[in-house]
């Protein structure tokens, strides 16, 4: 239930704060003085597209607040989905008490901001919530009125949460059956291409077992390439170095090299170790001794080891060419082609998998749609069962709508299997005696269209209690008679929800339990527009100006005064 709703800078609306009664609130006013408005604003908190050409002219932005009191019967939606406070929690908000403080920003250049419990949230996750609680019901409705969706979901909403729980279980598998599909779809598709990589991914991996690389094997054969390459050079040079450190053995004048000269210097420091100091330096002495020692035996076995080996040479020149095979197709390194082929065995098992898959997804979505169908079933069987019920409480308000020959019937009828299950819903419609019913949009007239309209909602709202109703203009193609019957169950229907109508009869004006009047002001230059409340003592006025025109006679006077009263008894008996 809406508690407030303020609109600021929204079309002809400069500041205006309207608080609807529990009951029934009508919205009256002159041809443009913006009693749309309301309606666009309450729209907006609803969730619809922004235009930013609905920002006042000469402001930056518009902005339209509402407090929404949240039901107890809101704790839980009758699919077993989150209630509204924990989806309001989950976006980051919070109510106030017992009220969400809704909020939609619109700025000049196009820029829309929701928000909603206080925090800001997207348009989208904004509507989920409200939605919930306030339904509008414009001229576009009696559009969707005619069609079968639209039908079907009226039919779904009186049958009650037993189809709700149904229908939501329902639509879940169906998703799941879809996302099946679609993977078996993307599967079969790309058979030729999985086909195709499977062959290139057994190619290479041919090729790099016949090779059988290990690590890093050509760096190792690279540097085993250069010392063979260059043994010559390298035994010059290393015995060179031997020859430095260990003395020529053949060279008898040879003093035995570094190490005989550095085991010379130990000998001599050893005669003045009684001094620390020079204990210290003749131990470092005798350290590199050790060192040079060692690195004179490793040079000596690396010169053992050496030798120039051509059949060895064309060896690893003919395994070095192998691998050079490898990483050009599959990496700079032998490391890379090895890492590929590790990829490409996990991709290789993948695809080989995908037949599996295939008919594991058939299988699968054989089942899942024997499945659906069986719900299905029971979808049918509950709304079959709800719709002569349906038909028949909507016609006897339709009698009291001054159609009392109306007849309606809700078609059941088998569909292909969809996300609502397997049957196509058609209201049947006809207003007079021996007229065949046909199909509601094509044999109805605007003023029936708007007389079917609002006896669903009053048939709808008695097993629904809560919420709120927004009726645009409801009494659109009728007058007279039939207005003051649609004003009269517009009273029914708020005895159960809260209901605001913008109208622009009296006789529906007359049943409000709270009326507002848009008021327009025009200095020349801009028109503006505000909300006022009409006091009780007022209201004959108001009526009479929507019956007679802009001059107030004696005689719409009195018969406005006639139509309060017939308002109050009418609304005293209901109660």
């Amino acid at each position: 239930m809406i508690s407030e709703l303020r609109i600021r800078d929204l079309g002809v609306i400069n500041d205006a704060v309207v608080e609807p009664h529990p009951g029934l609130t009508v919205v009256t006013g002159e041809t443009g003085a913006g009693k749309t408005m309301i309606v666009t604003g309450i729209g907006l908190l609803l969730g619809d597209r922004a235009d930013p050409r609905a920002v006042r002219v000469g402001t930056a932005r518009a902005v339209v607040e509402g407090r929404i009191v949240v039901p107890g019967s809101a704790a839980q939606a009758a699919d077993g989905t989150a209630s509204v406070v924990e989806r309001v929690r989950e976006a980051g908000g919070d109510l106030d008490e017992d009220e969400l403080l809704v909020a939609r920003h619109i700025t000049a250049a196009g820029r829309s901001r929701a928000f909603l419990g206080g925090a800001q949230v997207p348009v989208s996750v904004c509507a989920e919530v409200t939605t919930e609680l306030v339904a509008i019901h414009g001229q576009s409705e009696q559009v969707r009125l005619s069609a079968s969706g639209r039908q079907r979901e009226l039919l779904d909403a009186y049958a009650g949460p037993e189809l709700a729980r149904a229908l939501g279980e329902y639509r879940r598998r169906w998703a799941e059956h879809r996302a099946a599909r679609a993977e078996l779809d993307a599967l079969v598709a790309a058979s030729a291409e999985r086909a195709r990589e499977v062959e290139l991914l057994r190619f290479g991996l041919e090729q790099v077992e016949q090779v059988g690389p290990e690590p890093a094997e050509d760096v190792s054969l690279a540097a085993e390439a250069t010392r063979l390459q260059n043994a010559d050079d390298l035994r010059l040079s290393v015995g060179g170095a031997l020859a430095a450190l260990s003395g020529d053995p053949d060279d008898p004048g040879d003093a035995g090299g570094a190490s005989a000269l550095l085991a010379a210097a130990r000998r001599s420091l050893d005669h003045a170790a009684a001094d620390p100091a020079v204990a210290a330096l003749a131990t470092r002495v005798a350290e590199a001794a050790y060192l040079l020692d060692d690195v004179g035996s490793d040079l000596a076995r690396y010169l053992d080891d050496l030798v120039a080996d051509p059949a060895r040479l064309e060896q690893v020149a003919a395994r070095r060419s192998q691998l050079a095979g490898l990483t050009r197709a599959y990496g700079p390194t032998v490391d890379d082609a090895l890492a590929w082929a590790a990829n490409a065995s996990r991709r290789l098992v993948e695809l080989e998998g995908g037949d599996d898959r295939v008919a594991e997804l058939t299988a699968a979505l054989q089942a899942s749609e024997a499945d659906l169908r069986t719900r299905a079933a029971g979808l049918t069987e509950l709304r079959t069962g709800a719709a002569e019920g349906f038909a028949t409480a909507v016609a006897a308000e339709l009698g009291a709508l001054a159609m009392p020959h109306a007849r309606l019937a809700f078609a059941v009828s088998p569909a292909e299997l969809g996300p609502f299950g397997a049957d196509a819903v058609d209201l049947l419609f006809a207003a007079n005696p021996g007229s065949e019913p046909r199909s509601l949009g094509k044999v109805a007239s605007g003023g029936e269209l708007s007389r079917v309209r609002l006896a669903l909602e009053v048939v709808l709202a008695a097993d629904r209690p809560g919420g709120t109703l927004v009726f645009d203009e409801v009494e659109a193609g009728v007058g007279g008679r039939v207005a003051v019957e649609i004003g009269r169950r517009l009273a029914e229907l708020a005895r159960h929800s809260q209901v605001v109508v913008v109208t622009h009869l009296a006789q529906v004006a007359a049943f409000a339990d709270r009326h507002f009047v848009v008021v327009k002001a025009d200095d020349g230059q801009v028109t503006t527009s505000g909300v006022v409340q009409l006091p009780e003592d007022e209201r004959r006025a108001e009526l009479a100006r929507m019956m007679a025109g802009m001059e107030t006679t004696d005689s719409a006077l009195a018969h406005a005064g006639e139509l309060v009263e017939l308002a109050a008894g009418a609304r005293a008996g209901a109660r």
